[in-house]
């Protein structure tokens, strides 16, 4: 693959030579593997909506310091491999309730030679081993933000930092996903605006930090979260 892509990262990110190998590794997978669970796989293409989105936030403190990371819903591995790739130091975990999208991400992890990244085939509600582990959880595009901040309050630990990916803003649902995060010991501390590619302008990450444990009824049995969201 030429390296037409590498514009698309964005400005000041720091990569080194195998970094950006493994980066390449990823987009040659996307655009070989029909099997890949995304309609963006063009390597240009999807160096701006894959790489260059999950990029934004690398230089958040709370992501740049993170070293335990759950990545949820993984789907086809965005933020959660470029992630593992841009921290090397870190340990990240691929949550996705989706087998084959768990073979598609262990694919990538061996493409890209990722020593860091383990994916993991289940429910979230159900990861026991994952609860008040973790410094950093991840999301993007997974489910109505109240439902997200369900998911990951449980796995963070106390001081630890949620970042959810997410287009344009909505008043309403960031109002109620405010209410919510109190009951699951979260507090909004900001939505920053990212444009890391043409038509991202409306493009967010909203950060939540844990700043007291999560009450022990959470998280709820599987499937729960969604039927019968917080708040509603």
């Amino acid at each position: 693959m030429d390296r037409r892509w590498l514009p698309a990262l964005p400005a000041g990110t720091r990569l080194s030579p195998r970094q950006i190998g493994q980066l390449e590794a990823i987009l040659e997978l996307l655009e070989a593997d029909v099997h890949a669970p995304t309609a963006v796989r063009d390597g240009p293409r999807a160096a701006y909506v894959h790489l260059a989105d999950s990029l934004a936030a690398v230089d958040l403190e709370v992501v740049g310091s993170a070293r335990r990371i759950a990545d949820l819903g993984s789907g086809a591995g965005f933020p959660g491999l470029v992630l593992a790739v841009a921290l090397p130091e870190a340990d990240v975990r691929l949550l996705e309730s989706q087998r084959r999208r768990c073979e598609f991400l262990r694919r990538a992890c061996d493409a890209a030679e990722l020593g860091n990244a383990e994916v993991m085939w289940g429910r979230v509600e159900e990861w026991k081993e994952g609860i008040a582990g973790n410094d950093l959880v991840t999301a993007r595009a997974l489910a109505p933000q109240p439902v997200a901040l369900e998911y990951a309050a449980p796995l963070l630990r106390l001081g630890g930092s949620f970042v959810d990916w997410r287009g344009r803003r909505n008043p309403a649902e960031e109002d109620l996903a405010g209410r919510v995060a109190g009951q699951l010991g979260l507090e909004r501390s900001a939505i920053l605006p990212v444009g890391p590619f043409a038509g991202a302008d409306e493009h967010h990450l909203h950060v939540f930090a844990k700043v007291e444990e999560t009450p022990e009824r959470f998280p709820r049995r599987a499937g729960i979260a969604r039927k019968r969201p917080l708040g509603s």
